[in-house]
């Protein structure tokens, strides 16, 4: 029966002891940082990648994820002339190794929802408030790389890095897109009237080209017709186009002349 009790007792002190070294020893995976925290203090400096011992039940570590990491965000904001934009951003952000200590000390794990999510908001509406509704579209880029710079002049002393910001989608109120819509249809009304304006202009201008071409073409050509007419071809003319019959002609008098039975006797 002792040996029984010896066993069992034997037995509980192995698992006890295992169970102290299994609680000795901490884990910071690839990419993390380990925060020790003893007794609710939190320890200077940070436990790198690796295997780490530790104080059971007296120290844990906190792993703290260092790599970007990705923050959706949707927010409203106004816009220069008052419209309200719906923005739905992706935020790339990283933790710096060297503060994960600071920031779990004096904000916690929670940082993202603490610090990130907010200073997005503010740093959006405040680029919102300098463009129009129409503005923000055209300018997307702009306003993507205004996010990264604001957002790390709050952020980076803190520890918090902000990678790169991507805007997902803007989305107005029905009305504002409705009022869009009809400006581009009369834009586009508008540009058609004075294409065929231009059209019509060129058309006339060719037409009236065309006429001065006709114009000047003969003109040249009577003048060239004028210029080759002699006396004498003109002469001959007459003396082709006459048909062989004298003229009749009428005496002050009343006295009838025919040339012809004149020129018969």
């Amino acid at each position: 029966m002792k040996l029984k009790k010896s066993v069992i007792a034997a037995l509980i002190g192995v698992l006890l002891l295992v169970f102290i070294g299994m609680n000795a020893f901490t884990i910071v995976d690839a990419g993390h940082t380990g925060v020790v925290v003893t007794l609710g203090k939190v320890r200077e400096g940070v436990l790198q990648e690796g295997i780490h011992m530790k104080i059971p039940f007296v120290q844990k570590v906190v792993k703290i994820d260092n790599r970007i990491r990705k923050l959706e965000v949707n927010t409203e904001a106004f816009s220069k002339d008052l419209q309200s934009v719906n923005t739905v951003l992706a935020i790339n952000y990283r933790v710096d190794t060297a503060k994960s200590n600071s920031i779990y000390k004096n904000i916690g794990a929670d940082y993202e929802s603490v610090l990130v999510t907010p200073a997005v908001n503010e740093v959006l509406k405040a680029i919102t408030a300098t463009y129009t509704a129409e503005e923000s579209v055209t300018n997307r880029n702009l306003i993507s790389e205004g996010l990264v710079t604001g957002l790390n002049e709050k952020l980076n002393a803190i520890g918090l890095y902000i990678t790169d910001v991507n805007i997902i989608d803007f989305d107005f109120s029905d009305a504002f897109i409705t009022a869009i819509e009809e400006k581009q249809v009369a834009q586009q009304q508008l540009l058609k009237a004075e294409t065929e304006k231009k059209t019509a202009i060129t058309n006339a201008q060719a037409a009236a080209e065309a006429v001065k071409i006709k114009a000047d073409a003969e003109a040249a050509a009577n003048k060239l017709i004028s210029d080759s007419l002699t006396d004498q071809i003109i002469e001959n003319k007459k003396i082709e186009k006459w048909d062989g019959v004298l003229p009749k002609v009428s005496g002050s008098d009343g006295t009838f002349i025919d040339f012809n039975t004149i020129a018969q006797e």
